[in-house]
């Protein structure tokens, strides 16, 4: 899986192991001093070595020079033109962020649509007044109805000055996947009223989903998760195309 440069993630609270600066090259420190995160190194060609940084919460190579004094930064492509940066940075760097931000999902506020024992999860970032969010809601009914798939909606409030109001509503309601279902399912002419007092309970949730979204580098509703038939962990941003959805949600 590779994570698209319009999904920056934080990358340095997550639990690798780094690479401590006695172990690095002085070329590879100077880069380190100035804020690269050093998480492994990997085997490169004609004698250069190759180290997975994570910089200003993205992804970044390194290639050392045989001669150890010099660091080239960037893609590294063959004479076939295959990208041979890719796969140690999946390794290193994408692969043990996505797990990370898997399990903050798990434990972030969110609402279930979809029965608890369905076979695949799939979580989203939504808000109440996000027409893409309600659009996906409804691609997803043939998958949520079959008991196929639960979908998580981590209530956030971007779009309008009611939305924090309104997702607070949500969490806040005596049954709230009764009134997710409830306000999806009315789209444009729902009723939902935002709070005008937030329980600081709720207030809490809010502001926790809240935080998720902005470590994670996320500034658009919906932002969607799931794990593919291998079991890694995809993105999605926006309302899926339609050949899309069998990727998120599964055979239908």
């Amino acid at each position: 899986m590779r994570i698209t440069p319009l999904l920056p993630l934080t990358l340095a609270l997550l639990a690798t192991p780094a690479v401590y600066a006695e172990d690095l090259p002085k070329a590879v420190q100077q880069l380190q001093a100035k804020g690269a995160v050093i998480k492994g190194s990997f085997d490169a060609p004609n004698g250069m070595r190759g180290y997975a940084a994570e910089y200003q919460n993205n992804g970044l190579a390194l290639y050392l020079t045989p001669d150890g004094k010099h660091v080239l930064v960037g893609n590294l492509f063959d004479e076939q033109g295959k990208d041979l940066t890719a796969e140690p940075l999946q390794k290193l760097v994408y692969g043990p962020m996505t797990k990370a931000f898997w399990g903050k999902m798990e434990q972030s506020a969110w609402i279930a649509d979809g029965k608890a024992d369905a076979p695949r999860t799939v979580y989203l970032f939504s808000d109440p007044n996000c027409p893409y969010c309600n659009m996906f809601w409804e691609q997803a009914r043939p998958w949520v109805e079959a008991g196929k798939v639960q979908l998580r909606h981590i209530m956030v409030g971007i779009i309008r000055e009611d939305s924090p109001g309104k997702s607070a509503a949500l969490l806040a309601a005596r049954d709230p996947a009764k009134a997710l279902q409830q306000h999806e399912k009315a789209g444009r002419a729902s009723t939902l009223k935002a709070l005008e007092q937030v329980p600081a309970a709720v207030q809490q949730k809010l502001a926790g989903n809240m935080a998720l979204m902005q470590e994670m580098g996320l500034q658009a509703t919906p932002a969607i998760f799931y794990k593919d038939d291998q079991g890694n962990i995809q993105s999605q941003q926006g309302a899926p195309r339609p050949e899309m959805l069998e990727k998120i949600l599964g055979k239908r």
